[in-house]
């Protein structure tokens, strides 16, 4: 379980917000090592006819869910990416995942049998939890959600309640994406076009030097779903161009052919 604390600030806050943090954390390897000290996260949401995670979502149920397919700055075939699941249980955050290549995403979703390619599948358990939800629910990809992300690790660092903050910034959405299009960007909608969000998330415990930060820029926790935000900021979403395919110009099969 995993907990996750969102703040919404305003552009011009971003750089005094990383000398506020400086004194505490180290920037993650990966994301330092990056262009301009962030990489990119791109998203593929899924949901159902009746936009039923949206909804879960803005009336505040308690426990709800996401089902996305997640990549990492500009990509291909052999690129990994993620099929995720992000259970949100009242409060903790719970998450299965499975990495492997792009292109053997997209021969899942053309039809291929999983069996058939399980030695190139990390954790086949969470790939079928995976598909699971997309065949009991007839998910479908509605909207690609991107965003640059700077990530910071405590100075102190405790494996067990494992710290990271994040501030994601640029937060992108493009509308109608096929599962082959994640690295792709068209009809660009900017939700957040003067704000960032910063998140904290930990194990077990918010540490004690975050909260003057925080009170420092008046920063109060909000709920600050990507998904919701990317969603409202197209409303036509909801009401156009349902019922197209998965993959572009392709059929979506539910098992070996």
């Amino acid at each position: 379980m995993r907990y996750e604390f969102k703040y919404y600030a305003s552009s011009d806050q971003l750089e005094a917000l990383r000398n506020m943090l400086q004194p505490f954390t180290l920037p993650d390897e990966y994301a330092a090592e990056q262009a301009g000290g962030h990489y990119t996260v791109r998203s593929i949401y899924f949901d159902t006819p009746n936009f039923q995670m949206y909804h879960r979502k803005q009336d505040h149920f308690a426990h709800r869910m996401k089902v996305r397919l997640r990549g990492y700055n500009i990509g291909n075939d052999e690129s990994k990416v993620f099929l995720e699941l992000k259970r949100k249980y009242e409060g903790p955050i719970l998450k299965n995942r499975c990495g492997l290549p792009y292109g053997v995403v997209k021969k899942i979703f053309q039809g291929a049998a999983v069996d058939d390619l399980l030695p190139e599948i990390g954790k086949p358990d969470n790939l079928r939890r995976f598909f699971y939800q997309i065949y009991q629910h007839r998910l479908k990809p509605v909207v690609t959600v991107a965003y640059e992300r700077e990530v910071f690790l405590s100075k102190l660092w405790d494996p067990e309640n494992n710290l990271r903050i994040t501030i994601d910034k640029n937060l992108r959405a493009i509308p109608y994406p096929g599962v082959d299009e994640l690295y792709e960007e068209r009809n660009v909608q900017h939700p957040l076009p003067h704000q960032f969000i910063l998140e904290v998330k930990f194990n077990q415990y918010c540490p004690v030097w975050m909260k003057p930060i925080l009170a420092h820029f008046s920063l109060q926790k909000a709920p600050a779903s990507k998904y919701v935000l990317c969603i409202d900021a197209q409303p036509e979403i909801k009401t156009d161009h349902w019922g197209g395919p998965l993959l572009r110009g392709k059929p979506l099969f539910f098992g070996k052919k």
